[in-house]
């Protein structure tokens, strides 16, 4: 399946058997509520009927009665009329109190029953989600993720649970009010009954509109939400640059192109209302007409009439809900589809079978003959080659786009080789259980995210269960203790999203102790000095030179004047190994590419 969730197709939108049986794992969760529920829902559906049936013993018996009807109950004489008028009453309090106290239970049940499924999509969905490759996250914005793994499950649980019981509550009363006419008159009730099929037909004509405004709706309104989200997080970017009215645009353009779809759909399914109500004006014009004839020639009494003539009228309604709700329905099982879409993707990166335990690095890390690309048929790397010993620091530099970080994401296994092979001590990474392959490898960026919450935090995501000694050692030997102790609640201190409390350096220094506390015996450092200034980079230097003791180290740094310390050199150059040596040795050849880039920097002082 695509890895790009714009491009959703929902082709199972109209299996309603197949999503039904998709969804039964999460329906069975809520099943005995969920059938409480719609059981519930059939009196309640029922009670519009009760109303329109005591209209015809209300007419006969109270409007046009005589006190000279009477019915006897154990040997006690009624008078009807009296008995009606004292009923009436009652009956109003005891139907209000049975409705009012159905609707509280039936839509208690309903939200606990739709957000309880929803609960459970969304914890699945958000395990599908965290076992995506690198790849997923390189293809689709944020919105658009968080539209079809959050969003979505909201209206194929809690829509599909609220729908199902609006489903039941209409026919239900259909039944009811279709039973009351039957009653009054079955000439009548043909007419009534035949005009509202015809009124609720145009239903079935719009589904493949739905599906295709829904897909397009939900794949702008990612598009918004990632403009939300990058508006935030850039916004220093936005303020320098004075992209205010641009992203203003962008924004307008989106709501525009929302706007237009839902106008769309409307146009197409707003007809229905005025159709229906128009054709059932008809339907209510010609039993009038009939129906006055079989008053006059006795065949229905005035109570009869208006029984029918009221269901009649409250049938509009549950008419109009059928038609609303199999709308509404149609747009939930497009949503489900979407849903079930996700549960479809698998990683192209996974376990392959019966992979393989790693053991320490002993021998050293092997890249023989690597091809990558991001995009097909433009190679990064070309027939790349590299043998690092164990315990050795080897330094990756050349021109931007030439391939460095390439190397170093293919070796936690980020992304997989075209051709080629990457091994640890002579086993090929692709055969090692990648959870161990990664809980080998420490990185640290040039931007390392820091989560919402303490530093302490943030540092133990490398070993949760470290104990406190091992955390104080980290702290220490990343050079955070003295910063620690000017803060009020030292390594429980809170810093905020993406850790914009603290200073590039701060952030660098919590990420190096997060790495010395997972103690890797590979580490990976990814330009982790060059957006700090030389205080800061001093410091985090003399960090780094700590995480780096007795460690097979990838360093990838643009400064050259970092990289003097590292065992040997990799020079790349448009995805190519064009040099390989010492610092001393590389600086020595004569037209060299380090030699060049060194110079570029120092102005031929080496």
């Amino acid at each position: 399946m695509l890895l790009k969730l714009k491009d959703t197709t929902t082709k199972d939108a109209f299996r309603y058997g197949y999503l039904l049986k998709k969804m039964y794992p999460y329906i069975k969760l809520v099943l005995s509520r969920s059938i409480l529920l719609f059981l519930l829902a059939i009196p309640l559906g029922l009670l519009d009927g009760v109303v329109a049936f005591s209209l015809r013993p209300y007419m006969d018996f109270v409007v046009n009665g005589n006190e000279l009807q009477t019915f006897e109950i154990l040997g006690h004489t009624f008078k009807l009329q009296a008995f009606f008028l004292k009923l009436i009453p009652i009956g109003i309090v005891a139907f209000a109190l049975v409705q009012g106290l159905l609707k509280y239970i039936c839509n208690y049940l309903s939200d606990w029953t739709g957000n309880k499924m929803s609960n459970a999509l969304k914890v699945d969905l958000f395990k599908k989600l965290t076992s995506m490759d690198t790849k997923f996250f390189d293809v689709n914005s944020s919105g658009i993720v968080l539209s079809r793994f959050f969003t979505d499950p909201e209206t194929a649980s809690r829509d599909l649970i609220n729908t199902l019981k609006g489903f039941i509550l209409a026919i239900f009363e259909f039944v009811a009010l279709v039973f009351v006419l039957l009653f009054n008159s079955w000439k009548l009730a043909f007419i009534g009954i035949g005009v509202m099929g015809i009124a609720i037909t145009p239903v079935i004509f719009i589904k493949k509109k739905i599906k295709n405004v829904s897909n397009a709706t939900m794949v702008v309104g990612g598009y918004m939400t990632t403009n939300f989200n990058e508006t935030f997080a850039g916004n220093k970017i936005i303020t320098a640059y004075n992209l205010q009215e641009s992203q203003n645009n962008k924004f307008e353009n989106q709501i525009h192109e929302q706007f237009d779809l839902k106008m769309s759909l409307t146009k197409r399914v707003g007809w229905m209302s005025p159709i229906m109500y128009f054709v059932c004006s008809i339907g209510i014009a010609i039993v009038m007409s009939y129906g006055n004839s079989l008053i006059l020639s006795g065949e229905m009494s005035a109570g009869s009439f208006a029984s029918f003539v009221t269901s009649l009228l409250l049938l509009y309604k549950p008419t109009k809900s059928l038609g609303l709700t199999l709308t509404n329905l149609q747009t939930t099982f497009v949503s489900i589809a979407r849903v079930f879409e996700l549960f479809d993707l698998m990683p192209e990166i996974k376990n392959a079978p019966n992979a393989k335990n790693m053991k320490p690095v002993t021998s050293g890390i092997e890249f023989s003959n690597v091809w990558f690309e991001y995009e097909e048929n433009q190679p990064v790397l070309k027939d790349f080659s590299l043998f690092v010993k164990a315990n050795e620091t080897i330094a990756l530099v050349g021109n931007s786009g030439g391939g460095k970080s390439t190397v170093v994401n293919l070796l936690p296994r980020f992304y997989d080789i075209n051709s080629g092979s990457i091994k640890i001590d002579g086993i090929d990474i692709r055969e090692l259980d990648i959870k161990e392959l990664r809980n080998n490898i420490s990185f640290v960026f040039q931007d390392n995210y820091l989560f919402t919450g303490t530093i302490k935090e943030n540092i133990l995501m490398g070993k949760p269960n470290a104990s406190e000694a091992e955390l104080a050692e980290a702290i220490k030997l990343s050079h955070l203790d003295e910063f620690l102790g000017t803060l009020p609640y030292g390594v429980d201190t809170v810093v905020g999203e993406r850790g914009a409390s603290l200073s590039g350096g701060q952030r660098q220094r919590v990420a190096i102790a997060r790495a010395l506390i997972k103690n890797a015996p590979i580490v990976i450092l990814d330009e982790a000095t060059s957006a700090l200034d030389n205080e800061s980079e001093a410091i985090v230097q003399k960090a780094l030179d700590n995480l780096m003791k007795n460690r097979t180290v990838f360093v990838i740094a643009h400064r050259l004047s970092t990289i003097h310390n590292a065992n040997r050199i990799a020079v790349l150059n448009e995805g190519e190994l064009v040099e390989l040596g010492t610092h001393n040795e590389l600086i020595e050849k004569q037209d060299g590419r380090y030699k060049y880039l060194y110079e570029m920097q120092f102005g031929g002082n080496s």
